[in-house]
């Protein structure tokens, strides 16, 4: 294996890391802590806040892992062609991969949709119905849509787990039985 190789896969692990580091803590950490403001204007603030400090490093994030990936599929290409195990679990972690950049921008597209139809003070009540109706939509759909981020890019290391196990060969330590 190749310095070169090694910083590549390094980028695509470190990368995935970040993805999911980040949208796991917004789930678990910024929205809730977002919560607890007193004034909606200062909910908005707080979570628009946060989103605008890493949404610029979870991008990169993304990007570098993306052409990382492709970068690792065009050096494994005649192990991908002739093994039907890896075959198959690139094609997963490529569905994983597409999924969670589908559900990264839709939830910042989302987000970025609640920011606006809040407005700066937050004061839902000047809004007109329609506009509180999609308001009160969106900010549902976000509730479950934070999670689908982590709970796929979670998905694509566990797929990336399974690739370097498949590239392995013989058993490890781990495979065998205690005592033999």
């Amino acid at each position: 294996m190749t310095l070169l190789s090694t910083t590549i896969r390094a980028t695509h692990l470190v990368t995935n890391a970040a993805w999911f580091g980040g949208s796991l803590m917004a789930a678990v950490g910024l929205h809730p802590a977002a919560e607890k403001a007193d004034r909606p204007a200062d909910r908005t603030q707080v979570v628009s806040t946060g989103w605008e400090r890493w949404g610029p490093v979870q991008g990169a994030a993304m990007g570098l892992h993306l052409l990382s990936g492709l970068a690792i599929l065009a050096d494994n290409r005649n192990r991908v062609r002739r093994h039907r195990s890896t075959q198959a679990t690139t094609v997963v972690k490529t569905v994983l991969t597409a999924g969670a950049v589908g559900a990264t921008a839709w939830a910042y597209l989302d987000g970025h949709l609640s920011g606006e139809l809040a407005g700066d003070d937050g004061a839902e009540r000047w809004r007109s119905p329609r506009e509180q109706l999609e308001l009160r939509k969106l900010r549902d759909r976000l509730r479950w849509l934070q999670w689908v981020t982590p709970a796929l890019t979670g998905a694509m290391l566990v797929a990336d787990s399974a690739l370097g196990e498949e590239q392995r060969g013989t058993a490890g330590l781990l495979d065998r039985p205690f005592g033999r």
